[in-house]
């Protein structure tokens, strides 16, 4: 974003005020120098290559494998956000050096939102040379995060304001004004307060160069980025309808024949309760509709996961709180048609058959914590496990659990896509240490335990 904009009065032809009148200013006013301090932070805080050894590490593995793990997702996501907070904390200062009401003298203010103007440069350069040929990584930035406020394709436009025609013919103006007035800024150099403006400035001028240099070069990457990311969004979309279509319909159709009509499930308010009684924070739950007509299209005996919460008070124990809306639970964690929400046991358990799986040892509080910051995201009708805007059932488990206490899931390809379906998740998770606690509705008795649950769960999986 070039300085014209924001502060349009550097680009003016108006003669400038003294430097003594400037600098007798810039002391009595406290604007300056807390925008000149926010300039000089943000520079010191831009991380170089040096600086990101372990999210570019990250970064390789997941381009390599062709999606990121959830750990992986997190540490990029975390990175992401501290680079947009930072973003939007100068693009403010730049704002506030622009307006006409704040009194900074010319010149001092166009020092100012200049060399935050480099600084933003530098940062968004950074990030597009890392991401932009890196079809992983872009993908991942431009999606959408609800719970930390950044919108859908936040890196697209922040490539297409840097390859912007407009805004290099800006920054273009802005280095003339900057090479007319070095005297000026030079004098400045002496007052406290924009001495480390001017040294930022000086700092930059190589670099200053070699943007000038870049524009063209710049535009002309844009537009084959731009081309692909419409050709992939446009596909999206259309299978992304045409899926949700027919997945919202499955969901809601019953095989003809599996249980005569109007049967009530097996699990009903007695059995549940007993299930929910053996039942912990972070345990695994696995379910089953006898007459779901999903059934048919996915693999093995047991197709849904959900997320065992607890209630109120055991979750008050592990330093998380619901809001009050939510009432006391127990509550699971449970993404449906309808996305990823906090659902009553009640909801949860209105299934024919379920299982409970706990792990071994684990940080029930960490693992809670994950999972909840995926709470109100929409369904995946396209169970692409590489995105983590949109979930599916297991998918909340896999994120919530990957790379915690050891436990590490692997997804699969299945129906040529790389997901994680319930079978496949139970099977690593036993390889894991995790254990059957109970079932439900599943072997020849309606709540079962201990060695018992094992052996109804183990011949439940197959097949006959």
């Amino acid at each position: 974003m070039g300085p014209a904009r924001s502060h349009p009065r550097g680009l003016t032809r108006r003669p400038a005020k003294s430097i003594k009148h400037a600098v007798k200013e810039i002391r009595e006013g406290p604007a300056i120098e807390r925008d000149a301090a926010a300039v000089g932070a943000a520079a010191r805080t831009v991380p170089g290559h040096e600086d990101l050894a372990l999210e570019l590490a990250a970064l390789d593995a997941a381009c390599a494998r062709g999606y990121f793990l959830p750990d992986e997702d997190e540490l990029v996501r975390l990175r992401y956000s501290q680079y947009l907070m930072l973003r939007t904390s100068l693009l403010e200062t730049i704002r506030s050096l622009g307006d006409p009401a704040a009194g900074t003298p010319e010149t001092a203010a166009f020092a100012t939102a200049f060399a935050a103007t480099c600084v933003l440069r530098r940062a968004d350069r950074y990030l597009v040379d890392l991401a932009a040929e890196r079809p992983v990584v872009w993908k991942k930035l431009d999606e959408e995060d609800p719970r930390c406020g950044i919108p859908r394709k936040t890196f697209t436009r922040i490539y297409q304001a840097m390859s912007d025609p407009e805004e290099a013919i800006r920054f273009l103006l802005a280095v003339e004004y900057l090479e007319r007035h070095r005297g000026e800024l030079a004098a400045l150099s002496k007052d406290p307060v924009l001495a480390p403006v001017v040294a930022l400035l000086e700092e930059e001028r190589p670099r200053i160069e070699r943007r000038k240099r870049e524009a063209v070069r710049r535009r002309m990457s844009y537009r084959w980025f731009s081309f692909l990311r419409r050709h992939r969004s446009a596909w999206k979309q259309v299978m992304g309808g045409l899926f949700e279509v027919s997945g919202r319909a499955i969901a809601d159709l019953r095989q003809p024949g599996a249980k005569p009509a109007g049967v009530p499930k097996r699990i009903g308010p007695e059995l549940r309760d007993g299930f929910l009684r053996l039942a912990r924070p972070a345990d695994i739950v696995v379910t089953r509709h006898d007459d779901a007509l999903s059934n048919w299209f996915l693999p093995g005996h047991w197709p849904h996961a959900a997320l065992y919460l607890g209630c109120r008070k055991e979750l008050a124990a592990l330093g998380i709180e619901l809001p009050p809306a939510h009432g006391n639970g127990p509550w699971f964690l449970e993404a449906k048609k309808d996305g990823v929400r906090v659902r009553d046991a009640a909801e949860t358990l209105e299934v024919d058959a379920a299982v409970l799986v706990r792990p071994p040892g684990v940080d029930a509080a960490a693992v809670l914590r994950r999972a909840l910051e995926h709470e109100g995201k929409p369904y995946d009708f396209l169970f692409d496990f590489r995105t983590a805007d949109r979930m599916v059932c297991t998918e909340v488990v896999y994120r919530a659990y990957h790379g915690i206490g050891g436990v590490g899931f692997q997804l699969t390809e299945t129906g040529g896509r790389l997901c994680l379906p319930a079978e496949e998740m139970l099977d690593q998770a036993m390889d894991h240490g995790f254990r059957v606690v109970a079932t439900a509705g599943a072997g020849p008795g309606g709540l079962l335990s201990g060695p018992a649950a094992e052996l109804a769960f183990h011949n439940s999986r197959q097949p006959f």
